[in-house]
């Protein structure tokens, strides 16, 4: 008997860095489409892991704005600030299985992609039942580990991640889990079978599949959208100012993020949110993505 297909389950993780803007509604669109479009769940996460970096209301800010906007989810939203045994679990099974090492280097002595230059992993203190409670804690990749996997949008991708990255922070030196343990902790609790996010994620990709290795995880599916660019080349996004959307035109902001996405667009006659999300849904389809890293706002007569 063939055995049935795991049922899709697909997610949105916003930070509570400020409000949603355009890069951001294509992103969550993105995947809300996808998810719908093959009759699967549609999560949703509030990365919520790193306090400094945080704005106050920035949360309730992102979840009225996904309401105003159609994009309903499934089941309770996670928080990543409720889930810190979650992952001390997760470190402590990477400690166990010996892949974990101190590092005591500081911002001054970290090479190429913040990478540890000294001995650290020679001369670890985090020995398995030994795991420190302060400083940075890195997962030790092994130098010839090589990750391959295909990308619904960007293609086949191979890093030799043992090689470019040998090592990379899990817990920060405050304290802090890092984002790379905390999302792939959270997209097996969730059962996340199908990511759809932004390609600056792209590089992130190994890191995470070397994790979910190492933690006996499955694998989702990776899907990794263009980047709407501003007209200086940045990233449009909240650290360059990237206006927040006005929850009172979400219609229109619906059909500028389909436009990005090459999606067919609703006819003019459908003005009611829902109905301009039953249309994209049914013709969905993410052949009409462009399949590059990134796409200038002007390219498509968006505003910058």
């Amino acid at each position: 008997m063939t055995p049935s297909p795991v049922p899709y389950r697909g997610r949105f993780a916003p930070s509570p860095t400020g409000p949603l803007h355009l890069g951001s509604l294509i992103a969550a669109l993105a995947s809300y489409l996808d998810a719908r479009h093959h009759d699967g769940a549609w999560l949703l996460r509030m990365e919520d892991l790193d306090p400094p970096r945080e704005e106050a209301g920035a949360a309730d800010n992102i979840l009225t704005s996904l309401r105003h906007h159609g994009l309903h989810w499934d089941e309770q939203a996670m928080f990543q600030s409720e889930r810190q045994a979650a992952y001390g679990e997760a470190l402590a099974a990477l400690q166990q299985a010996g892949l974990l090492f101190h590092c005591t280097c500081t911002r001054a002595m970290l090479g190429a992609n913040g990478a540890c230059t000294g001995r650290c992993r020679e001369h670890s203190g985090a020995t398995p039942g030994n795991l420190p409670d302060v400083g940075a804690l890195r997962a030790a990749v092994p130098v010839e580990y090589v990750v391959e996997f295909l990308d619904t949008l960007q293609g086949p991708q191979r890093s030799a991640t043992g090689f470019d990255v040998q090592d990379f922070v899990v817990r920060r030196k405050d304290g802090l889990f890092a984002y790379q343990l905390a999302v792939v902790v959270d997209d097996h609790a969730q059962g996340v079978t199908h990511v759809v996010r932004g390609a600056d994620l792209l590089d992130s990709t190994p890191k995470q599949i070397f994790l979910q290795q190492a933690l006996g995880y499955a694998t989702p599916t990776y899907c990794h959208l263009p980047l709407i660019t501003a007209n200086n080349g940045q990233k449009y996004s909240k650290q360059n100012n990237a206006p927040p959307l006005d929850n009172t035109e979400a219609a229109d902001n619906l059909r500028r993020a389909l436009h990005f996405l090459g999606q067919p667009a609703p006819p003019d006659a459908l003005q009611d949110i829902q109905a301009i999300l039953a249309f994209a849904c049914t013709h969905w389809s993410t052949r009409g993505i462009p399949a590059v890293p990134e796409i200038p706002a002007s390219a498509l007569g968006l505003a910058p």
